[in-house]
């Protein structure tokens, strides 16, 4: 594979709502290029980048592929994203790795979910934005009214850089063009309005452009185009159709002219120091001749290769055989190979220079979000992490089969490291072990890779709701703990204060203890207890989170003094400060967007109100189809797809997001807590 200089390298991501025709588009872009001989199709199954058994199945991604390709002197890495709402881990974690978002949209759809989203995520990440509306060879399109929707949605910054000529059969350029035909706007209209707003970023350019009323030059224009990508004053609007080529020339001469390379997009978010401390920022350079700095956005545990960590390079040159740090790792790991990927293909190389999205396998050290990098120097950088949805549907899953309990973790395991939406949790107090995911869809991706890939049959079940308690008020108890039992006995005693956190700030142990009446080595012992009180709950069983504890007094004895009292004795103490603090239960709210037929709003809104919901707006999708908002408690949803597939004819669909924990009903805490008191005198 021939190499290209840091400056000539573009990082990519093809993002935005499910059958927008992300894939498709990469397909059309690798074939234009000369990178495949032959288009695939998602029909046939035969594309680049869905080459998994399940999303051939499937007919849509259900992860992230990288593929690259070179044109005009330029070479670009391009990631294509799934862009169904339950597959979003694989998209978001995609922006890590690029400097560029093109967020897709579906010219026969417009704007959605995922659409919003994607946009949000990107800009929250101060990623260079385009938008491609694909499918302009479609019948029945409103290009002008969704050109409009767009702008309305996202900003008047949202400029056509090309427009659809002859129904959609070509487009013509509008940055360099001033005349020509369009099938919707004037091209010369478009022009003047692109060059006003580029040469507003440079004010000797718009001085001389408003004196000699001349457009700049194309090299003039460069500097002050990047400039308005990167602060988001200009987001270009380009049109293709995958299908037959329309736009495809037009839409790769503007990643290679005009999409940054890694000097020239928003430097990515290093920062030194650890989570939770103190932290500066830290400033990544592109250039080959420094340390090392790389960071892995995607893992994979495949049959064959083992562990692959999947890197964009920010900083220095990776080679071949060279030894890396992975995080603050003591021992490094070697590169005995180095990748660039063609889908599941792989294509060995020398090096890779900052830009180059590259892999390496067979490395167990690598993890989700680690920083490589050669030298001891950088044990302490990382990248600001990316903010995922709260994987809040959930399955409890156990083996067929006795004695598969460990091949089951193994592989929850390794499905978790590849993908941060998908969560595992094992609950002591249920016996349950449950997976977390963003949806139904989801969880059944998951479970049909453990059956088909590992071989492994599970049952499944609703799980629990991830109930929580928490206290409204402030309490102090004291606990000792006695026990003589012929030899060396136990004591310990606890005196210690409870009171509220706001939500989401957790659990604060403070150790106010003077005089050495509780002596330091046993304060571990101390928490510890604290902690197991909180973990059990009070209440209904659950755990008591967004409190501080404070332990300000005790007593110990010379001989009998040990940690398993003061651990005792803290657990008793804690519990009876719960009781004494207005406990109450918290239960998950969620976001919830139903889409669903225009003549189905009103049974849907009705059922929503009967489940405890709210409703929060409403949008029309076209297409006889319309969004509701709202906010529901998960534990009301266990059979919702059931109940959503009758009300709609099968035609419904709903993504959820959590949003906030609330209080339950006072009846329903009632009810938890006489549940919990019968359970707890029967144990």
């Amino acid at each position: 594979m021939s190499r290209y200089a840091s400056e000539a390298l573009r990082s990519i991501a093809l993002v935005g709502h499910g059958a927008a025709g992300k894939t498709s588009l990469a397909e059309a872009l690798l074939f234009a290029t000369g990178a495949i001989a032959a288009k695939g199709s998602i029909d046939k199954g035969n594309t680049v980048g869905d080459s998994d058994p399940q999303e051939k199945e499937a007919g849509h991604s259900l992860n992230s592929a990288v593929v690259n390709f070179g044109y005009e002197d330029t070479h670009v890495h391009l990631i294509d994203t799934p862009g169904y709402p339950d597959f979003a881990g694989q998209a978001i974690a995609a922006l890590a790795g690029v400097d560029t978002a093109l967020i897709v949209v579906n010219a026969q759809t417009g704007v959605e979910l995922m659409t919003e989203r994607m946009m949000r995520h990107a800009a929250e990440r101060k990623l260079c934005r385009m938008i491609v509306v694909n499918k302009i060879d479609a019948d029945n399109l409103d290009l002008p009214g969704l050109v409009a929707d767009i702008r309305e949605r996202f900003g008047k910054q949202c400029m056509v850089l090309d427009l659809p000529a002859h129904g959609g059969a070509d487009v013509v350029e509008v940055l360099e063009h001033d005349a020509g035909d369009a099938d919707f706007e004037s091209v010369a209209a478009a022009h003047r309005a692109l060059i006003d707003q580029i040469v507003e970023e440079d004010e000797d350019l718009l001085a001389q452009y408003l004196e000699d009323g001349a457009d700049p030059s194309a090299a003039a224009l460069h500097a002050p185009f990047e400039k308005a990508l990167r602060e988001g004053h200009l987001i270009p609007i380009l049109f293709t159709s995958a299908r037959t080529g329309a736009g495809i020339k037009e839409l790769l001469h503007v990643l290679a002219s005009l999409a940054p390379n890694p000097a020239e997009g928003n430097p990515p978010p290093f920062y030194k120091g650890e989570p939770g401390g103190a932290t500066e920022a830290f400033q990544a350079v592109p250039d080959a001749c420094r340390h090392v700095l790389a960071h892995v956005f995607k893992v994979v545990a495949d049959p064959y290769m083992g562990k692959i960590g999947i890197f964009r390079v920010h900083q220095g040159t990776v080679k071949k055989d060279m030894q890396l740090f992975v995080g603050d790792g003591k021992r490094p790991i070697k590169v005995g190979h180095l990748y660039q990927l063609q889908g599941k293909d792989t294509v060995e190389v020398d090096e890779l220079l900052p830009g180059d999205i590259g892999a390496i396998a067979k490395v167990d050290e690598i993890e989700f979000d680690c920083v490589l990098h050669d030298s001891h120097d950088e044990d302490h950088i990382h990248l600001m992490p990316l903010e995922f949805p709260k994987p809040m549907a959930g399955l409890a899953v156990e083996t067929k089969k006795k004695g598969d309990e460990q091949r089951l973790f193994d592989i929850l395991g390794k499905l978790s490291m590849e993908d941060p939406t998908f969560v595992v949790e094992r609950h002591p107090s249920s016996n349950e072990t449950v997976i977390r995911g963003l949806g139904e869809i989801h969880l059944k991706a998951k479970l049909a890779k453990m059956a088909s890939q590992f071989k492994l049959e599970v049952d499944t079940q609703p799980p629990r709701i991830p109930y929580r308690e928490t206290i409204t008020g402030q309490a102090e108890a004291m606990y000792r703990h006695k026990k003589q039992s012929g030899g060396a006995g136990q004591f310990g005693e606890v005196h210690l204060r409870i009171e509220p956190q706001g939500r989401g700030e957790g659990f604060e142990f403070v150790d106010a203890v003077k005089g050495g009446v509780i002596p330091g080595v046993f304060m571990a012992a101390v928490e510890k207890g604290v902690r197991q009180g909180l973990e059990g709950g009070v209440v209904a069983g659950y755990e008591v989170e967004d409190v501080r504890v404070t332990v300000f007094d005790g007593k110990t004895h010379a001989v009998d003094g040990k940690e398993v009292a003061f651990t005792i004795a803290a657990r008793k103490a804690v519990i009876e400060a719960v009781r004494n603090a207005r406990p109450i239960v918290l239960e998950p709210i969620v976001a919830i967007e139903i889409v669903v037929p225009e003549g189905s709003i009103g049974d849907l809104t009705g059922d929503l109100s009967s489940r405890r919901g709210h409703i929060t707006g409403t949008d029309g999708r076209g297409h006889g189809m319309a969004a509701i908002s709202g906010e529901v408690p998960l534990a009301e949803l266990n059979d919702y797809q059931s109940r959503l597939k009758s009300l709609t004819g099968g035609q419904g669909s709903y993504t959820i997001e959590f949003a906030r924990y609330s209080a339950v009903p006072p009846n329903v805490q009632q009810h938890m807590a006489s549940k919990f008191q019968l359970h707890d005198e029967d144990e």
